[in-house]
């Protein structure tokens, strides 16, 4: 049987030029992009604004048509719309109707997508659960926060239980609680099976839920590859320990110092990241109503 991962999005020299009203090239927002995304993984697309992110994405569901190149989806042609039917998306923004509330929402896109009214509502329940909007179920859109917003925008997207899901700045917008449960909301979706690609600019989000990404610059690709053996620095080796004492600290650093090649770049107490903090303090003050948390300095 053979390892090859299988693929389910596949494009060959896909290129994407933006032209004025006389055919002059405006913008060359996507030039010669060869990839392939594989079942099962969480694939990132990252770069600054205005680097051809979004084109990818617009070209892969058909929302737009390349200048030259081929792009296969789910082994169809991007122009199939028949392949529709097996893809979730979530766009930058979601421009749902404010006055239908989230179970209304739901159960029209479930409608869309033909499925039986007992489907549906199996469908609308599940989701509302998963993304956490149990008790906001039945008020309007127009009254969710953006956070709120951006999750019944992520049910949507599931209606139709997708192989492929493609998400455009999913934490645009979102303070850290909301960005965290969007992200563990996607590591869910993975564990489920689920293909994902996410495009980015937000650094942090990529690195915490994506095998591989691909880094996009001026719409051209300039590096690929999984994010574990992109981060890491050969030349330097690390050890974490707890409860190391003194002494032994100090057998550390003279080893160390014997080595004629070896430099000290840092030795102390490791630092947690400011994502990590606030989350911990949030989840203590809930645990702990009125008690202010100290964990460091004044």
């Amino acid at each position: 049987m053979s390892n090859t991962p299988e693929t389910v999005v596949e494009t060959r020299n896909l290129t994407k030029i933006y032209r004025d009203f006389w055919g002059r090239q405006k913008v060359r927002a996507l030039k010669a992009l060869d990839l392939q995304v594989h079942k099962g993984e969480v694939f990132g697309l990252l770069g600054p604004n205005g680097s051809g992110k979004t084109t990818t994405i617009k070209l892969l569901l058909g929302l737009l048509f390349p200048t030259g190149g081929d792009i296969l989806m789910l082994g169809k042609p991007a122009s199939d719309v028949s392949k529709n039917a097996r893809i979730g998306y979530l766009p930058e923004e979601s421009y749902l109707y404010r006055f239908l509330n989230a179970e209304e929402t739901l159960d029209f896109y479930g409608r869309l997508f033909s499925l039986s009214g007992a489907v549906r509502r199996q469908r609308v329940a599940q989701l509302i659960s998963m993304v956490g909007l149990e008790s906001a179920k039945k008020r309007q859109l127009r009254e969710y926060s953006k956070g709120m917003a951006r999750r019944i925008g992520l049910a949507q997207a599931l209606i139709n239980d997708p192989d492929l899901i493609l998400l455009d700045e999913p934490t645009s917008g979102l303070d850290p609680i909301g960005t965290r449960n969007m992200k563990d909301l996607i590591l869910d979706l993975k564990k489920q099976g689920k293909t994902i690609i996410m495009s980015s600019h937000l650094l942090a989000d990529v690195q915490d839920v994506c095998d591989r990404i691909g880094i996009l610059y001026q719409g051209e690709l300039k590096e690929l590859g999984r994010v574990d053996d992109l981060l890491k620095v050969s030349d330097e080796f690390e050890v974490r320990t707890a409860n190391l004492s003194e002494e032994s600290k100090q057998k550390i650093l003279r080893v160390i110092e014997e080595d004629k090649n070896a430099k000290l770049l840092y030795s102390g107490n490791p630092s947690t990241t400011l994502e990590d903090l606030f989350l911990r303090i949030i989840e203590e003050s809930e645990a702990r109503p009125g008690k202010r948390i100290r964990g460091g300095g004044a």
